[in-house]
């Protein structure tokens, strides 16, 4: 549905009591640090011509906020489509939170999604306006996601990411009845320069080695947790971080995860998708409107003189 000016697109950031300081304490000074990038004329502008309010209401820029209050920026003439942002918040500490990201939210900006993604909307809901993400998930891949709460934290931790994050585990649910229990699969990945989906990865074979554009060493260990009528739920523990590794890896031992539109089905409805929306027949084949998979679980180690912490879902 088109965008109107009736109903403008609306960024809502609650006033938290940590956001207010001696620094901090007029509707200026709050949106000044939230839109940094906007001259501080032009800011007082917007606040002058009611684009900025404040419980619904407009003020002055020099109004000042009190905790539980809302200020809220109106942006004419954007439109998003709708997303899922129901994030929540898993667990934190003085510098990182865990969080649960929906599946179809995008991390960070994308050309359809300017300020409905995961860490905009961590920046507006909470009191940290310049948080950073860690480490990412594909836009359809739900879970758990690690995000900095500032900078400086962001600067720490990106350096020692390895040491951070010592485990992580996915659950896949995929087509077919895989012969094994339980597997490990080791395999050099690489994007190829003669694929029909710029994006794809595919598991690098000796032969045609010059169409392989960067192979890279991954690993995975597969468990299989339970099986349906023509399904089965996949546990997936990464030893390595490569792009798309599970899909790829999965895709390749014949059991593609349900509603991956890239690596099931010969990616025919990636294709499909890149020139008209994919009908409700499409997603009756695919069987679902994302691929079927979630970061349901990170070990993380943020103090080397405590122990480490389990993170996890309560799963699918």
């Amino acid at each position: 549905m088109p965008h109107t000016d009736l109903h403008p697109f609306e960024l809502r950031h609650p006033v938290f009591a940590d956001c207010l300081s001696d620094n901090v304490r007029t509707l200026l000074e709050f949106v000044t640090l939230r839109y940094a990038k906007q001259e501080h004329r032009e800011l007082i502008e917007w606040i002058n011509i009611e684009r900025i309010l404040l419980d619904g209401a407009p003020v002055r820029p020099d109004h000042c906020l009190k905790a539980g209050q809302v200020v809220s920026v109106m942006m004419p003439g954007h439109w998003e489509g709708a997303v899922d942002t129901q994030w929540y918040k898993v667990w934190e500490n003085a510098e990182i939170l865990a969080v649960y990201k929906p599946a179809l939210l995008p991390v960070s900006r994308t050309t359809r999604n300017l300020y409905n993604t995961l860490i905009q909307l961590v920046r507006r809901q909470t009191p940290f306006y310049d948080a950073h993400l860690l480490h990412r998930l594909d836009t359809e891949t739900d879970g758990l996601i690690l995000i900095a709460k500032d900078k400086d934290a962001d600067r720490k931790w990106k350096k020692q990411l390895d040491q951070l994050i010592e485990r992580k585990i996915y659950h896949a649910v995929v087509s077919g009845h895989p012969e094994w229990l339980s597997t490990e699969f080791e395999c050099e990945l690489s994007e190829r320069l003669d694929s029909a989906i710029r994006s794809q990865v595919y598991v690098a074979g000796a032969q045609s080695s010059a169409l392989y554009r960067k192979p890279r060493w991954s690993k995975t260990a597969f468990r299989v947790l339970s099986r349906d009528d023509d399904t089965s739920l996949i546990e997936c523990e990464l030893f390595t971080g490569r792009k798309h590794q599970i899909r790829t890896q999965l895709a390749f031992l014949g059991y593609p995860i349900i509603g991956d539109k890239i690596y099931a089905h010969d990616g025919r409805f990636y294709l499909k998708r890149l020139e008209a929306p994919l009908s409700e027949g499409d997603y009756e084949v695919l069987q679902s409107s994302h691929h079927r998979l979630t970061a349901v679980e990170l070990v993380i180690r943020p103090d080397a003189e405590s122990p480490s912490i389990r993170l996890r879902l309560n799963q699918i």
